[in-house]
């Protein structure tokens, strides 16, 4: 059975840093592409960024380019989230998944496996 557990997120004022966390089991990690999605209240999901199962090609929504940094190792089986120089329009539940090919993309449909969510509330 494929897991997926984040960790990492909190409360955080504008201006500063966090670092999620998705610690992975039940399938081969280093075989499939890994994404981050949010959720705020009130709106969809939101694709934040997607990285390729060799860590080789990443891609960013627009609203976090050149602040959020996604990476992975696939010898822990986790994919990261660094997030600087938050805004409190970051405010979102954020989400991990699993793709179900080798390349990110940015559709929710091309993810099958989700992780249960972390809270992060940026303060102005």
């Amino acid at each position: 059975q494929v897991q997926l557990v984040e960790s990492g997120g909190g409360l955080v004022q504008a201006g500063g840093s966090l670092r999620l966390s998705c610690a992975a089991s039940g399938r081969t990690f280093s075989n499939y592409a890994m994404g981050w999605f949010r959720q705020a209240p009130g709106e969809v999901h939101e694709f934040v960024a997607g990285i390729t199962r060799s860590g080789g090609s990443t891609r960013y929504a627009d609203s976090v380019k050149d602040r959020f940094t996604i990476s992975r190792d696939n010898a822990k089986n986790t994919v990261y989230l660094q997030m600087n120089n938050l805004k409190p329009e970051d405010t979102a539940v954020y989400y991990c998944a699993t793709g179900s090919g080798a390349f990110w993309s940015t559709q929710r449909r091309d993810y099958d496996y989700w992780g249960q969510g972390t809270q992060v509330t940026v303060s102005s």
